[in-house]
C-alpha cells in the first residue's frame, strides 16, 4: 500500500520583534577600545523612554564579577524578555551638560573629539 505523502510545512523563523520589557546596554569609554563605564535601560514598551536606567564606572567596569552581578540582578528585578546591546564603545563616558558644558566636545575625551 502506497503511502500518501503530505508536504513539510517549513520551520518559520523566531520572531524578529523584541518582546518587552526590553534592557539596553551601553559601553562607554575614553576612546572606542576602553570600556569605563556601562549604561542599562529597561525599556517597558516600544517608543517609550526607560522605565529605569543604572550606570557602572571603573576602569575594569566590564570584567569586575561584582559589576557583572548586579548588572544580572538589575536585569532579573525588572524581568526583561529581550536584550539589545553594543558591539562596543559607542562614545564618551562623560555626560554632555552636567561633565562639560552643552554643544562641546568632551574636554578629557580627546579620541571622541568632532565624532559625537
Amino acid at each position: 500500500m502506497a503511502q500518501e505523502t503530505r508536504p513539510r510545512r517549513k520551520r518559520q523563523p523566531p520572531s524578529r520583534r523584541r518582546q518587552f520589557p526590553v534592557v539596553t546596554i551601553a559601553f562607554y569609554g575614553p576612546d572606542d577600545k576602553t570600556p569605563t563605564k556601562i549604561a542599562v535601560g529597561i525599556i517597558d514598551k516600544e517608543g517609550e523612554e526607560p522605565i529605569a536606567l543604572q550606570r557602572w564606572a571603573g576602569p575594569n567596569v566590564a570584567s569586575d564579577p561584582q559589576i557583572q552581578a548586579e548588572i544580572k540582578a538589575f536585569i532579573q528585578e525588572h524581568k526583561a524578555k529581550s536584550v539589545v546591546m553594543t558591539e562596543g564603545v559607542i562614545g564618551c563616558p562623560h555626560e554632555e551638560g552636567i561633565d562639560y558644558p552643552l554643544g562641546e566636545d568632551c574636554p578629557f575625551c580627546p579620541f571622541w573629539e568632532g565624532k559625537q
